[in-house]
């Protein structure tokens, strides 16, 4: 009877520890909007990267773009996917392309002049 007891208990630990787990996976260059608020036209690739970090995707046939791309997945499931695409021409930033991220809050609603933190 011990033996059977043991048997099932041991049986039912095993089968518990067999469930998958299914981690977040967060990928890519996570921008906050105080980052990309700082970052301006006209500004050194040095600046962009030291604000920005390096870009997760820099084409080798197009130097003078980079992709900074964000992905976030719970279970599977995509929940958050942005991207922001920086043009250069020569050493300055020309142009930034956003489509993909939120949009950056309003003074009023990031706390502007006269608000408590």
């Amino acid at each position: 009877m011990r033996i059977k007891l043991l048997f099932v208990l041991a049986a039912l630990l095993a089968a518990t520890g067999c469930a998958p787990y299914k981690m977040d996976i967060r990928q890519g260059n996570y921008l906050t909007p105080e980052q990309r608020e700082r970052l301006k036209v006209g500004m050194t690739r040095t600046q962009v990267r030291a604000l920005l970090g390096t870009p997760l995707v820099a084409d080798p046939f197009h130097p003078e773009r980079w992709d900074y791309v964000y992905t976030y997945e719970h279970r599977k499931e995509r929940l958050l996917s942005e991207r922001m695409t920086l043009y250069f021409e020569g050493e300055k930033l020309a142009r930034i392309d956003n489509a993909n991220m939120p949009p950056l809050p309003s003074p009023a609603q990031a706390g502007g002049e006269g608000s408590k933190p």
